[in-house]
């Protein structure tokens, strides 16, 4: 459980703003959207994740009884030598927000621009905004900071040999990034992305009835759209097993990104929808790196430490479908604008454009409660233990919850607060009468 927590954490630092992987720049060229807006977009989604996680520990300790430490342990103790290190860590952190958040006046103004010589100074508010940049000038802020801490300065070469480590990395990094850009190349001068597209819509067309336990659903609207988007996320985490986020991303992307775009989903909200599966697969079995890499840590079973990283990090798989079908949550105009049948960018219908707090509010909370919901039912634990029919309910209310039909909804919501508030109510009054015993 630790190893899935560490490799489920670890992935998602790729979708948390303001620093996000490297597919986020990537996904910034793709849609033409400012990397200030993509964090903004990435804000309530990450959240939610990182949200999930905390519950699924929270969970994890209840159902195995630990207890707080009443003691902190003489290695946690903060001494004057670990708060400098976290200047260490975070003042080059702070000069790449502030040159990618693209503001200059910020920037000369800041306390950092006041700490440096002022040709130094001025050049770095020249290169606010540029990306590659601003990860050359954060290089150039820590290496001076490096020698904040003792062991460096006992042994000054470990930062030559850092230089090499990077510079094999950004090698490596070019590459990959040279195949990719020979696949898009490809991809573009075949056909193949409009094939597949074609192939993929058609076989949707093709398909009237989806059958499941005896039932027949018609495949229209919603329906259509969700299989749709269900085909895009197997793709993504076919093609991202055991290949890094960027390819991923890019082949997905560039596959069915215009065919759920074509369905009524922004282009925005397409290629997040695929980014955010292009990360997951770095956790999904069998083939999970990240997790593989936790199990070396922990010493434990790759492919249990897998199972776990999917349990603790559902959301990643999960939050994708909410915000396609909630696009507000990812609070930017772009995410609710699509092309038309003439060419034009018009909105989708029922949004203006603003962010509506009051309907974004209700959302917000709404996916709270079904991230406890979902939390607590993989865990199958809340204030106690959960067996297998609480556990399938609880995940089939979590469904009714996030429902866009207003009785469904409600319906979901008021069965969410009985089986809460009943599930509570009988621990509480078990414990009082072992208590009693």
């Amino acid at each position: 459980f630790a190893g899935g927590v560490e490799a489920a954490a670890s992935s998602g630092g790729q979708i948390m703003p303001p620093v996000m992987g490297v597919a986020a720049f990537v996904l910034v060229a793709i849609t033409a959207v400012p990397y200030t807006k993509v964090i903004t977009a990435a804000f309530i989604p990450a959240m939610a994740f990182f949200f999930s996680i905390f519950l699924a520990v929270v969970f994890q300790a209840r159902r195995e009884k630990v207890q707080a430490m009443r003691t902190i342990p003489d290695d946690l103790v903060m001494e004057r030598q670990d708060w400098l290190n976290l200047v260490v860590i975070f003042l080059p952190i702070l000069t790449i927000l502030f040159l990618l958040l693209g503001n200059k006046d910020a920037f000369a103004q800041s306390a950092l621009a006041g700490m440096l010589p002022a040709g130094v100074a001025q050049t770095i508010t020249n290169s606010t905004g540029d990306a590659i940049s601003a990860g050359w000038w954060a290089v150039i802020v820590l290496l001076p900071l490096l020698f904040l801490d003792p062991a460096t300065r006992a042994k000054p070469s470990k930062v030559l040999t850092s230089l090499g480590e990077g510079g094999v990395l950004v090698s490596r990094l070019f590459l990959l990034l040279f195949a990719v850009s020979i696949i898009s190349a490809f991809l573009n001068e075949s056909g193949l992305t409009g094939e597949l597209t074609r192939a993929v819509t058609a076989w949707l067309e093709t398909a009237q009835v989806l059958r499941i336990a005896g039932y027949e659903i018609p495949i229209i609207g919603g329906v259509y759209l969700m299989l749709a988007l269900t085909c895009a996320m197997f793709c993504a985490i076919l093609l991202g097993m055991g290949m890094p986020t960027v390819p991923a991303y890019v082949n997905v992307a560039l596959l069915l990104g215009p065919l759920l775009a074509n369905l009524g989903v922004s282009f925005f909200t397409a290629n997040m929808f695929v980014f955010y599966f292009a990360v997951a697969s770095a956790i999904t079995p069998p083939v999970a790196i990240a997790a593989f890499a936790a199990a070396s840590i922990t010493r434990t079973e790759p492919m249990r430490t897998s199972i776990a990283a999917v349990r603790v990090g559902i959301v990643m798989f999960t939050i994708p479908f909410v915000f396609a079908w909630y696009p507000e949550l990812l609070l930017i105009e772009e995410a609710v604008t699509i092309t038309s049948d003439t060419g034009r960018r018009v909105l989708i219908e029922g949004y203006s454009g603003q962010v509506d707090w009051v309907g974004l509010t209700g959302v917000c909370l709404r996916l709270v409660l079904v991230l406890y919901l979902v939390a607590s039912a993989l865990a199958r634990f809340d204030y106690g233990p959960i067996g297998r029919a609480e556990a399938g309910l609880r995940l089939f209310i979590a469904v009714l919850v996030l429902w866009k039909t207003a009785p469904v909804m409600w319906i979901g919501l008021a069965a969410a607060a009985i089986i809460l508030v009943g599930h509570m109510m009988w621990h509480r009054n078990k414990r009082m009468g072992e208590k009693i015993n």
